[in-house]
């Protein structure tokens, strides 16, 4: 589905949230039985920005986004969009919806001028919006070129355009860098942070979360269809604690040995470093990651770094802390 759109655009609400869910819960019919989904997941996504909506292949991210453009039905659960009750009154609300959640289809011998110009016709949108929305998505000089002529980012960037040619204040995108390559993520990146710094809001479902953590003001972290955490990133960076430190040191063997003793996690690098995190060892329990505690703890011994280097946590390895004990990360065969 490149674009959603309906016979009318709202007024807007009082509302702080483009996105509300409470209690969303749907379920499949599998060979081995009733598979959950969505088990009850409650999502806030703020008005303006970026908000990434995150988990593993798997983890519901694309179920709940069908539910919500009502693609398909809810078992249980509230959803609205700013402020309406999704889907009973969709149609009230859905000129400010933007949507990517399919492969775009577009003609491959026609232009992506043409291509823009055809689906402006079909869903009503104005035809000046055409010029308009490849600007915004950094296509105009490639307008006239033929659709198959086109990278996968700059046919991602066409449908981007066909979901902007409503002037939706919603967009949603659904892991719209799979297969890029890393110009093409930049591309990607840099058009969806264009489009909230304008004003818009852009909800960008991915299970690469270290790509997310570069673009998003918010998010949201799911495992097997709940939610796991949600708030700022700087908020939920914090909260996932000290991270790591890089260790150097002229025997590592020793060092591990000691630090662990000490209370430390420690694990070794391929390039002969230490990783050294907070845990549990087999001496004095559990030690915080302290940069002078290490330090003290080596030097006791004889030993010296000439490195040590904190690594701040990112939000794979606080989606990873979130789920050590409870396995929730995508099995094989779940619907996304």
């Amino acid at each position: 589905m490149t674009a959603v759109v309906g016979p009318r655009r709202a007024m807007p609400n009082t509302t702080t949230y483009a996105i509300e869910i409470t209690g969303l819960r749907k379920a499949y019919r599998t060979r081995k039985g009733r598979q959950l989904a969505v088990a009850g997941l409650d999502l806030k996504v703020p008005a303006g920005g970026v908000h990434g909506f995150l988990g593993p292949n798997g983890s519901g991210k694309t179920t709940t986004i069908r539910m919500l453009l009502g693609l398909i039905r809810a078992d249980a659960g509230d959803m609205q969009v700013f402020g309406y009750e999704v889907p009973q009154r969709l149609p009230a609300v859905i000129d400010r919806i933007g949507a990517i959640v399919e492969q775009p289809r577009f003609f491959p011998t026609f232009s992506g001028r043409k291509n823009l110009q055809l689906l402006a016709t079909g869903i009503g949108a104005s035809a000046a919006r055409v010029g308009q929305v490849l600007d915004e998505v950094g296509l105009a000089e490639r307008a006239k070129g033929k659709y198959r002529t086109y990278s996968l980012g700059m046919k991602q960037r066409l449908a981007i355009a066909g979901a902007l040619l409503k002037d939706p204040d919603l967009l949603i995108f659904d892991e719209p860098t799979n297969g890029l390559d890393p110009a093409g993520i930049h591309e990607i990146r840099a058009t969806m942070r264009g489009l909230a710094d304008a004003g818009k809001t852009v909800l960008v479902s991915s299970h690469i979360l270290t790509e997310v953590q570069q673009v998003a003001d918010t998010v949201s972290i799911i495992g097997r269809g709940r939610l796991l955490a949600e708030g700022n990133v700087e908020d939920i960076l914090e909260a996932g604690g000290s991270g790591s430190a890089r260790v150097g040191i002229g025997d590592p063997t020793r060092a591990a040995t000691l630090l662990a003793e000490a209370g430390f996690a420690v694990s070794s690098l391929p390039d002969g470093t230490l990783k050294v995190s907070s845990g549990v060892g087999t001496g004095q329990g559990a030690a915080d990651l302290d940069p002078a505690h290490i330090t003290r703890v080596l030097a006791d011994h004889g030993l010296y770094l000439f490195e040590l280097t904190p690594a701040r946590p990112d939000l794979e390895s606080v989606f990873l802390e979130l789920t050590a004990d409870e396995h929730l990360g995508a099995t094989r065969g779940e619907p996304r």
